[in-house]
């Protein structure tokens, strides 16, 4: 019998095994992974970014984590000598209709006690040289890390501590009882007391697969990039970002310089037809079905269809995705593009066609459920952690 079971190995899965382990030394910790490696899916293909907070509700569980996460994630790279690179960030408006959008983002910012700073577009040509921009802010603490990296140290200290880790355990049941819950897996059935989901692109599946009627499911959105040729890397120095657009629910496509030294363009955002589909070719039938059945996201898609459809144009041409890179840095030309990777981002979506704008955890009667942690989750995932632990002992 295990104390505790955790299902998911990617990063915020194996911070909550570090919590647990550091709150309760003595205890059996088990963590069940259906891969045969850890971190193999968000948290492997994001863009490694440590985020600020900068853009989250003040007060949401994103907005804190994401400021609190930012410097324990430096915190934890320092201690165990993993690279990373605090190089900061500009978020930059290119026309006059989003200026007033960068003022509100700036003020939020405020509100979120970062240190942050507006800059002219001649103090911004001193930071980036080639960005196309009327004003923007700059994010001195948001920074760059391999959070696969990350991973494995998290995982090393786990075991350290006696944790148990199993990749290649795909589960297949739950029952939740009174003294404590049972997971069959491919490979075999575990007994614990205590069980924490943390399968992010099948959050909600194994959320229901415990008995819980949850009213959401997660939307795969793929992610897709261009890497910029070694010879053209110049053109970026750091991290620049456009004003987002409120009205849909990603950051628009931006340049991110990566701890190796590339630099990634993208990502644009389209409906994965498959919930760990990195290709376009990706699919399966019926996790797309179950996507397309579900009336919530048709309402999404008519609340963003002009949005949508852009970024289906994207997705196939790149004449169109170099025209929206163009936008921040008017010199890049296709011949500059190489393709690049995808990341796939699990985004909760209510039945009434409304985002999950939060990190969400679900309370079972002996489990908890993190059933929404799409982005910032990496930066923000040693506090994920500290906050399972911490409803943990709060009822038990």
């Amino acid at each position: 019998m295990y104390d505790f079971t955790i299902i998911g190995g990617g990063i915020v899965g194996l911070s909550v095994g570090l919590a647990l382990t550091e709150q309760f030394p003595n205890k059996r910790i088990l963590l069940l992974e259906k891969e045969k490696e850890l971190a193999a899916h968000q948290t492997g293909n994001n863009s490694g970014v440590i985020h600020s907070g900068i853009y989250y509700k003040p007060g949401s569980y994103k907005a804190k984590f994401a400021k609190q996460g930012s410097q324990s994630m430096v915190d934890f790279c320092q201690k165990y000598e993993i690279e990373h690179d605090i190089c900061g960030k500009v978020i930059v408006a290119t026309n006059e209709k989003e200026l007033p959008l960068l003022e509100n983002l700036y003020q939020r910012g405020l509100q979120n006690e970062l240190n942050i700073k507006k800059l002219t577009r001649d103090e911004l040509l001193e930071v980036e040289p080639h960005v196309n921009g009327l004003e923007a802010i700059h994010v001195p603490a948001a920074g760059i890390v391999n959070y696969k990296q990350v991973s494995e140290k998290i995982a090393e200290l786990i075991q350290e501590h006696g944790g148990e880790i199993r990749c290649q355990e795909a589960v297949r049941a739950i029952k939740e009882l009174q003294d404590g819950v049972t997971v069959e897996t491919n490979q075999g059935s575990y007994e614990t007391k205590f069980l924490v989901n943390c399968a992010g692109l099948h959050s909600d599946n194994i959320a229901r697969l415990a008995g819980y009627k949850i009213d959401m499911k997660i939307v795969p959105f793929r992610g897709e990039y261009y890497k910029l040729k070694h010879e053209r890397r110049s053109l970026v120095r750091n991290l620049i970002y456009p004003v987002p657009n409120p009205d849909f629910p990603f950051l628009g496509v931006h340049f991110t310089r990566m701890i190796g030294g590339e630099i990634e363009a993208g990502p644009n955002a389209v409906l994965s037809f498959k919930r760990e589909g990195y290709k376009k070719t990706d699919i399966n039938v019926k996790e797309l079905a179950e996507v397309l059945c579900y009336k919530g996201f048709w309402k999404l898609a008519s609340q963003n269809m002009r949005e949508g459809i852009n970024e289906m144009v994207r997705s196939v041409s790149k004449k169109k995705f170099v025209e929206s890179l163009q936008t921040l840095i008017p010199e890049i030309k296709a011949e500059d593009l190489e393709p690049g990777g995808a990341g796939v981002r699990a985004q909760a979506l209510k039945s009434d066609g409304s985002l999950v704008d939060d990190f969400h955890i679900v309370q079972g009667k002996k489990s908890l459920h993190v059933c929404n942690a799409p982005s910032p989750a990496a930066t923000a995932s040693l506090e994920i952690g500290k906050e399972v632990v911490k409803q943990i002992k709060e009822r038990f």
